[in-house]
């Protein structure tokens, strides 16, 4: 019998929704329909995404150079939509994965699996087995944690931490890991697994928020893969998201016609220039509007999010199977709101106290030599990334809208800028785009087409693939914040 795995009968009992990765029961005797997409998403038309491609030769070179894997996936693919970033992503992910480096090759994917098993992603799942046996790795292990060196199931607790609730990480997690005698951590290895977890956590919500497709060819070596991905999508039916009713989405979620919803948006941007020219909030203000904003942040999903899956149904159909389970321990362990009501407040985590440009950065290089400069632009290039247009309007200054989205971000993750107005926020984010940012942050496996569908209806698919990525970075930063902060303070 095989302790970490399942039998393949066990396996045939269940189906993978190709639009959220849920794993459903195959007899839930519910009729299913086509996918609405074919190509690397979706939510995306594939012509968009094609198109793209063809015109953009450096993409090709980028994949040659710096893909693990040799081929242009479907991650890639999207990112190609943003050229600019794509570089700087696929260097870093090439740099943390293959180059000189504190940790063996197949021990970086196995804790990439591990990552990824936390929000049950199972198109990384796959790619990173593939991966593992490629560079070494010895099989045996992807039988399940059981199977795995106690140095590498160590990771268990940081990974689960960092993936869903990074504000309880401690400096005793860190001194944990690196004083356990013969399985210990030394540090430079432990910052390239936090790095690691963070990025995986982090492209799990980009996989999920830009409804990446499976692969054509899934088979992964060796006859470890997850279950078979079918061509449709039971969720698609449990949501209404099928072509008929994609035009209604929008009033599902109560939204304005899009016209006058862009150009509402466009004249809340002028007016909050305007007021900044104006007047100044004082500091008081500024915290109590932080306060105010990370309260509402706790009544964003319920109710919304499962408006036509309801919560009940939701749990009783979602079902970890142990090709994702084996992965990761305390399973049901997930996110809970920052400021959680009737719990012991915890401390805000001023963003001046310990930054990334003057305190994570620095740390990070000199553990493991480099990373930091790769992720730094990374960080800087999607923050600053713009074309300065609006669905249909050009010459916009955006800066105003990005920093709201990722600011929204770290709120959720009780991280706040003392010089921020988070008045901002409510001004800029309608609730559909929070109820999206929120649930492809907090809960990635969660998000569905309606919602992507939902919220900026007149603007470009490209648009809302740069506020999938802006979401990423926020939360890796916002994870590697708060494990930094513990090592620093191992280290003082």
């Amino acid at each position: 019998m095989n302790r970490g795995g399942s039998s393949p009968s066990a396996a045939a009992n269940y189906l993978l929704c190709t639009n959220c990765r849920k794993v459903l029961r195959k007899d839930k005797r519910i009729r299913v329909s086509q996918p609405l997409t074919r190509g690397p998403s979706a939510f995306i038309p594939e012509k968009e995404v094609v198109q793209a491609n063809t015109v953009d030769e450096r993409t090709n070179f980028l994949v040659e150079e710096y893909s693990t894997s040799g081929r242009l996936d479907n991650i890639t693919q999207v990112m190609s939509l943003h050229a600019q970033y794509l570089e700087s992503f696929l260097r870093s992910q090439f740099y943390m994965l293959r180059m000189d480096g504190p940790l063996p090759l197949p021990h970086r994917h196995y804790i990439a699996i591990m990552a990824a098993a936390r929000h049950q992603c199972s198109y990384l799942i796959n790619m990173h087995v593939d991966e593992f046996l490629k560079t070494g790795g010895i099989a045996e292990w992807l039988n399940g944690l059981e199977y795995v060196p106690q140095r590498l199931k160590n990771l268990n607790e940081i990974n689960k931490l960092l993936a869903h609730r990074p504000w309880l990480i401690t400096k005793e997690h860190i001194q944990k890991l690196v004083k356990t005698g013969e399985n210990n951590w030394s540090l430079p290895e432990l910052v390239h697994a936090v790095v690691l977890l963070a990025h995986y956590h982090a492209l799990a919500s980009f996989v999920f928020g830009s409804g990446i497709n499976p692969e054509r060819d899934p088979e992964i070596s060796n006859g470890f893969r997850l279950i078979s991905v079918n061509n449709f999508c039971v969720c698609d039916l449990a949501n209404d998201n099928n072509i008929e009713n994609a035009s209604l989405t929008g009033n599902n979620f109560g939204i304005v016609d899009s016209l006058s919803e862009l150009e509402a948006l466009m004249d809340r941007m002028k007016r909050l220039r305007e007021e900044r020219e104006d007047e100044e909030a004082s500091q008081e203000e500024m915290t109590t509007r932080f306060e105010k904003e990370k309260k509402e942040s706790l009544f964003v999903v319920s109710g919304d999010t499962f408006h036509s899956f309801p919560h009940s149904d939701f749990e009783d159909d979602m079902i970890i199977t142990s090709d994702v389970s084996r992965y990761i321990e305390d399973p049901g362990f997930g996110y809970e709101d920052f400021a959680r009501r009737g719990e012991e407040h915890l401390p805000t985590f001023r963003a001046q106290d310990y930054t990334w440009e003057n305190h994570g950065f620095s740390l990070v290089n000199r553990l493991y030599s480099d990373i930091g400069h790769l992720l730094d632009e990374k960080f800087r290039m999607v923050y600053n990334l713009t074309y300065n247009t609006m669905a249909t309007h050009e010459d916009v200054d955006t800066t105003t809208l990005r920093r709201a989205l990722f600011n929204y971000v770290h709120c959720m993750f009780g991280i706040r800028y003392d010089d921020y107005d988070y008045g901002e926020v409510n001004q800029l984010l309608e609730r559909s785009l929070k109820v999206y940012i929120k649930t492809v942050t907090c809960y990635p496996e969660r998000t569905t087409k309606r919602m992507y569908d939902s919220y900026w209806r007149q603007f470009k698919h490209s648009e809302k693939v740069h506020v999938n990525l802006l979401l990423m970075e926020a939360r890796m930063q916002a994870e590697l914040l708060y494990a930094l902060r513990a090592i620093t303070r191992h280290l003082t």
